[in-house]
C-alpha cells in the first residue's frame, strides 16, 4: 500500500482494476475525494496521462469499473474539473462515451 494515496486512489494510480472493484464491492466510495481529484477523475487523468507518456492505445478500465459502481459521471473534484472536461482533455473518446451512457440528465430514459 501507498503511504500517500487511500487504497481505492492506490488502485485507480496503477490501473489496477480487480483491486479497485473489490475494494468498491467492499464499501469503499465509489465517489471518495482525495488530494483534488475525485476517483474517477483521478481513473480518467490515469488513463490518458498513462497514453500520452507510454504511446499506447488508451484504456479504460478503472473508469468502466468506477461507473459499474455508481460512481457520478457529473460529479466535479474539488478544483471545479468534470470527469467529461477531464476525457476531453485527453481525447478520451471510450471514457467520453461511457460517461455519456451514465449522464442522469433528460437524456438518461433512453438507456
Amino acid at each position: 500500500m501507498s503511504d500517500y494515496w487511500t487504497p481505492a486512489h492506490h488502485a485507480v494510480e496503477h490501473e489496477d482494476a480487480e483491486t479497485l472493484a473489490r475494494l468498491l464491492a467492499n464499501g469503499a466510495d465509489p465517489n471518495e475525494v482525495f488530494s483534488n481529484m475525485t476517483l474517477l477523475t483521478h481513473a480518467i487523468d490515469v488513463e490518458g496521462d498513462g497514453s500520452l507518456q507510454s504511446g499506447q492505445p488508451l484504456t479504460v478500465h478503472t473508469t468502466a469499473v468506477l461507473l459499474a459502481f455508481w460512481a457520478d459521471p457529473e460529479l466535479a473534484d474539488p478544483d471545479g474539473h468534470t470527469p467529461m472536461e477531464m476525457a476531453d482533455h485527453y481525447g478520451h473518446d471510450l471514457a467520453v462515451q461511457l460517461l455519456r451512457a451514465h449522464f442522469s440528465g433528460p437524456s438518461a430514459g433512453s438507456r
